[in-house]
């Protein structure tokens, strides 16, 4: 299998050309009418707004964090960990910002496009969301991989076996990726989750009881925050949140697979080891194809279309 170790990154690569061409195709969607516009474009700016705040107060957070790991470890390519670190801070944070991107914008054009049939609005919102999850898996695949293949072919003398080599260098290195993923998902999860509802809260006591207001009217100033929030917790938060919990998955199943030997003989076998990337990378294509089966026609099930392109991935796989 190690000498298919390139296609992981490969396939981590196609998933986010992929989601860059649902991107492409959520911007070219109708936006709507005007009013529906200003909304959702104050939506996206605070949005927006609040993810760049948040990221700066993390972007300090991780590079201290990195630097105490770096100086916490005698051996200089031990220190590695700290490179690990920030890489996985990284691209969990980056999955979080384009998935955002991407959904408020998708927002405004799915309900558009639900003022006119199901179909369309089915199809922008399944684009938009997809965006998110092809740069989850297209991140986690793409960094892990990459960090591997590094690490690989750099750490460790010839004296050293193969065995050794991961055990002791590679994957214990490797697995700060996903101590740097955790962090971003800690404080994109909760922060985001705080705001929207302090945001949900404010709007229901202040506009709907104090003033008058209906429930989730725009008027109401609270209920754009409480909608902001809705993107920045469930959206930025939850990507990241998903982020963590892909590449802790593949990286302690990589962790077990190098204790494992081959039957019979004893020997190691990297296999094992890399057996978590290529379920990974097989699960990308098999994804992407089943995007494919995601339609309905006007009057149909969404639940059904969305169950018919898991159904179908199966035999594929």
């Amino acid at each position: 299998m190690e000498n298919y170790v390139w296609f992981f990154p490969i396939a981590g690569l196609l998933a986010l050309v992929f989601a860059f061409l649902k991107t492409v195709g959520v911007n070219k969607a109708d936006r709507g009418s005007e009013n529906m516009l200003t909304i959702s474009r104050a939506i996206r700016e605070g949005a927006m707004a609040f993810l760049a705040r948040e990221y700066k107060v993390l972007a300090i957070f991780v590079v201290t964090v990195a630097i105490l790991l770096a100086l916490g470890y005698k051996m200089q390519v031990q220190a590695l960990v700290a490179v690990s670190f920030a890489i996985g801070a990284l691209c969990s944070g980056l999955a979080g910002f384009f998935g955002m991107r991407v959904a408020t914008k998708a927002n405004v054009r799915t309900a558009n496009a639900a003022r006119h049939g199901l179909t369309g609005a089915l199809k922008v919102a399944f684009d938009g969301g997809s965006v998110m999850g092809m740069c989850v898996v297209g991140l986690g695949t793409l960094g892990l991989s990459t960090l591997f293949i590094i690490y690989r072919a750099t750490l460790g003398g010839s004296g050293m076996t193969l065995q050794s080599q991961l055990t002791d260098l590679v994957l214990p290195i490797l697995s700060g990726f996903s101590l740097g993923a955790s962090s971003i998902a800690l404080f994109a999860r909760v922060g985001g989750g705080i705001y929207t509802k302090a945001a949900d809260v404010g709007a229901d006591l202040v506009g709907k009881l104090e003033a008058g207001i209906p429930e989730d009217d725009p008027r109401n100033p609270a209920v754009i925050a409480d909608l902001v929030g809705d993107n920045v917790g469930d959206v930025a938060g939850m990507g990241a949140d998903l982020f963590e919990s892909y590449v802790g998955a593949i990286i302690g199943s990589m962790v077990l697979g190098a204790t494992i030997t081959m039957a019979g003989s004893g020997s190691f076998s990297i296999d094992f080891v890399l057996l978590p990337l290529m379920l990974a990378s097989i699960g990308i294509i098999v994804s992407i194809i089943g995007t494919i089966f995601v339609r309905t026609k006007e009057g149909g099930n969404p639940q059904f279309a969305l169950n018919l392109g898991t159904w179908l991935s199966f035999p594929i796989s």
